[in-house]
């Protein structure tokens, strides 16, 4: 029986240890510029590959910009506007029809804790297009209701600027007084990135290497 409860024991400690691993993000990046600071993010794409490639999608095409976080609510979230009626600037007819896009609810067993990113909706739960919220703290009435598809990789301070901001509330919902631009975003990845410092490490060696080589041509080949 002891034998029996120690392998019970052993099986639940593995079982929670795989619930609370946190899943694995991708290798793009992509960077918010406001005018409070920037906000760097990764995906979680084996959690909601859809949700994913639409968002990617709507920056690669330079959706969010121009767009601003309509709601800064302490200690809960900071929330981007939807792209289709959130910008300052016109859209083109390939932003609008992918802004207007509806993504079917991806709900996992992700935890709402601070800095995860998760998609706003309507009561409908595949109705949500582009607004997101970036939790500011840990909110567990949320999970399983709405679909998380990444977190927050750099810029926490730039969040917790936001969280100081003055704001006025409507509703449900606590809004800053002032306007936070989306000025620009872009996107990167981190595989790339590291290739890119390997090659320049490589080429270093090897122009090095053609110097010595030289070196001992004209010593032995004058």
């Amino acid at each position: 029986m002891k034998i029996f409860c120690w392998v019970c024991l052993v099986f639940v400690i593995i079982s929670v240890g795989a619930l609370s691993e946190e899943p694995q993000l991708s290798s793009a990046r992509v960077v918010f510029q406001t005018n409070y600071g920037d906000i760097e993010f990764g995906f979680y794409p084996s959690v909601a590959p859809k949700t994913v490639d639409h968002i990617f999608k709507l920056v690669r095409l330079g959706g969010y910009n121009t767009n601003h976080f309509f709601r800064v609510d302490k200690g809960f979230v900071a929330q981007v506007a939807d792209v289709a009626s959130g910008r300052s600037a016109p859209m083109n007819e390939e932003q609008r029809r992918e802004a207007e896009k509806t993504i079917v609810g991806e709900f996992s067993d992700v935890k709402h804790v601070r800095g995860i990113l998760s998609m706003g909706r309507y009561s409908d739960p595949d109705s949500a297009q582009s607004s997101f919220s970036m939790l500011l703290g840990d909110a567990p009435h949320l999970d399983g209701q709405y679909a998380i598809f990444g977190k927050v990789t750099k810029g926490d301070e730039t969040l917790r600027k936001l969280e100081e901001l003055p704001t006025r509330r409507e509703g449900i919902f606590v809004m800053p007084m002032e306007r936070i631009t989306i000025h620009s975003s872009y996107y990167y990845d981190t595989e790339m990135e590291s290739c890119e410092k390997e090659r320049g490490i490589l080429k270093r060696r090897l122009a090095a290497s053609a110097v010595e080589i030289e070196r001992q041509r004209m010593k032995c080949f004058p």
